[in-house]
């Protein structure tokens, strides 16, 4: 994880001055703003996590903050049309994705309780952040101030567009209905895993067994609907998004390759890891995941699918 840390320091300031465009007095006044925001929450993230040793903080504001980012761009940036679009795209976009994560009670009226994500607790208990102040390092480097950053990224494409007074053109109104169409999916993915999931607590809270469950609830994790195709199409749907997101960047003219593309790159690199710890996870909760790993493609749907 160091080395991710270290790599997307480097490599923003490169493709910023090797693939360009610059900055304009406009919008670095904008990404300061934006920076402001981002430090002020990597901040609260770590203090908050610390104390309460709950380490969803950011989780909690993952779904927020890109679309406060992307609306001070747009207002910054005059109302441009494009911006707007943009803005509105990302407003759903958190909307749904808040509305998903607050059902499984991750949002309290103290902000800083809520459910954690138990991903969080089974990285803490591994080896490698004992000592604690190991842990309270990947807190802040990586938690806080990294994910911060991720967040702040993959609103870029936006930032850069500010510079472009260009109507909307077939390629924006292509980037709205693939991102339209990514959000569904990923929408159809979040609610296909939360009736799969709250079906089996019921039978579980039945006093039943796992292994007595009937089919697919025995093997433990959801194979059925999209997830037969694809272990993890929330995820899938999720990078689409914002690799969607980047080509309103080509649609206001800019460059087919800018250095607002950092940000989804980024991101999928991080999917690629949360997904491998997740998985790590899975195979040692339910002994059919191996099997579901060699049938079902990890990200991309396939028609392949688990056996009934």
């Amino acid at each position: 994880m160091a080395i991710l840390i270290g790599l997307s320091f480097i490599a923003c300031p490169i493709l910023y001055f090797l693939v360009g465009p610059k900055l304009t007095d406009v919008q670095i006044k904008t990404i300061t703003v934006l920076g402001i925001i981002a430090g002020c929450s990597a901040l609260y993230c770590f203090i908050a996590g610390e104390i309460t040793r709950n380490n969803s903080q950011m989780d909690k504001l993952w779904s927020i903050l890109p679309a406060v980012y992307t609306w001070v761009i747009a207002i910054m940036g005059g109302m441009q049309i494009r911006l707007v679009v943009m803005a509105c795209l990302v407003t759903i976009w958190g909307v749904r994705l808040t509305f998903n994560f607050a059902r499984k009670g991750a949002y309290k009226l103290k902000f800083w309780e809520g459910e954690e994500d138990y991903r969080w607790k089974v990285l803490r208990a591994k080896k490698e952040f004992r000592p604690r102040w190991k842990w309270v390092l990947f807190d802040l480097f990586f938690i806080s101030i990294y994910q911060n950053a991720l967040v702040l990224a993959i609103t870029l494409p936006a930032l850069i567009c500010m510079r472009s007074f260009a109507p909307l053109n077939w390629i924006d109104y292509t980037a709205l209905g693939l991102m339209l169409a990514s959000i569904a999916l990923e929408t159809v993915a979040d609610e296909q895993q939360w009736k799969f999931q709250e079906n089996k607590k019921k039978l579980l809270a039945e006093g039943k067994k796992l292994e007595d469950l009937p089919m697919p609830y025995r093997r433990g994790f959801n194979t059925t609907g999209l997830w037969a195709h694809s272990r993890h199409p929330n995820y899938f749907a999720e990078q689409c998004i914002w690799a969607v997101f980047y080509i309103f960047s080509i649609g206001a003219g800019i460059a087919i390759l800018n250095w607002s593309i950092v940000g989804a790159l980024l991101l999928i690199v991080l999917f690629m890891g949360s997904s491998d710890f997740g998985e790590e996870i899975s195979s040692s909760k339910y002994p059919r995941y191996k099997d579901y790993k060699k049938k079902v493609s990890k990200f991309i749907p396939w028609f392949k699918t688990m056996d009934k």
